[in-house]
């Protein structure tokens, strides 16, 4: 077992976080000026994240109270929701493509909306990201995340990067833009933790299940070699649990079978990996364990309603998985 196993085996929950290696939609600086409002549509598969730097701004979604933020606060959107980005409850707001932009790269972009008032000043960007385990992630988040610029221990880091990132939008020097989408890519990281180690709903369910010693090493095992023929007793025997305790325990904190959840995670990855379109059926099927294509195909159809030809067909017209 090499070293990366090892750790993951050790940490699954780190692991989690570790699969969050983010592929930019775009990222975009803003300058508002009172009265304004921006739309954002609906992005699936999609994080979209909100710092405000200066000035004030409510955040809202459809149906919810509006939210308001702070300078220095973080927000996330894990779930690709559109929302409303507002100076007051009430406002008018336009939509983000329907504005104009400034394009200063193919991701990055300058956005100055409004009517003269009160100035507000905003870093916001969508992050998609392509792994299973971190959609997997990213699914067990709740609807909207705030991390506070006050939140005890958070302060400083938070507040020391978001400076960083402040200046970096206000200047834009060369290679301003890297240094703003790699800054945000942290901030996402860091939130989500903070969130992890002060939110009890983060050690309940898949989240909590990855954070507990015998069930945790089993989902490990399961994410880094879905491939091995596992079977309960081999999982069980792996944790040094009976099987019938295991099944039991991984049931009650999973939320499914270990089983079921087996088959699950390789049609996770047969999805992903059909999207990319680099390996073949038979390629799939040997990676993920199956004896012929034919059984992969049988398992693929029952589990997802479709042959695996026709998925890869409609994800690649689609372009989403």
């Amino acid at each position: 077992m090499d070293t990366q196993d090892a750790w993951s085996l050790r940490d699954p929950l780190g692991e989690a976080l570790h699969s969050l290696r983010m592929s930019g939609t775009f990222y975009c600086s803003s300058e508002f000026s009172a009265p304004w409002g921006l739309e954002l549509p609906a992005m699936p598969q999609c994080l979209m994240f909100h710092v405000l730097t200066s000035g004030r701004c409510w955040l809202q979604l459809d149906g919810e109270t509006p939210l308001a933020m702070a300078p220095g606060d973080l927000v996330l959107v894990p779930h690709g929701r559109g929302h409303r980005l507002l100076d007051e409850p009430g406002s008018t707001a336009q939509g983000l493509f329907d504005l104009p932009r400034e394009p200063v790269s193919e991701r990055y972009e300058i956005l100055r909306h409004g009517g003269g008032g009160e100035r507000a000043e905003m870093v916001c960007g969508a992050l998609r990201f392509d792994h299973p385990l971190a959609r997997q992630l990213l699914e067990a988040l709740p609807r909207v995340l705030v991390l506070g610029a006050d939140e005890g221990a958070n302060g400083d880091w938070l507040q020391g990067t978001l400076r960083f990132m402040r200046d970096e939008a206000r200047t834009l020097r060369p290679g301003g833009e890297s240094v703003i989408t790699r800054l945000a890519d942290i901030l996402v990281i860091q939130a989500i933790r903070a969130w992890l180690e002060r939110d009890p709903a983060a050690r309940t369910g898949w989240l909590g299940a990855l954070q507990d010693r015998q069930v945790g090493r089993a989902l490990a095992l399961i994410h880094r070699d879905p491939a091995r023929n596992w079977t309960l007793e081999s999982l069980a025997g792996e944790v040094a649990m009976s099987r019938s305790a295991f099944a039991a325990r991984f049931s009650e904190q999973v939320g499914e079978p270990a089983m079921h959840y087996l088959a699950r995670w390789r049609m996770s990855l047969a999805l992903s990996w059909l999207q990319d379109g680099e390996m073949g059926i038979g390629q799939l099927a040997e990676r993920l364990g199956y004896q012929s294509d034919a059984a992969f195909s049988r398992a693929f159809k029952r589990f997802n309603g479709m042959a695996p030809g026709v998925a890869r067909r409609r994800l690649t017209t689609s372009g989403m998985a």
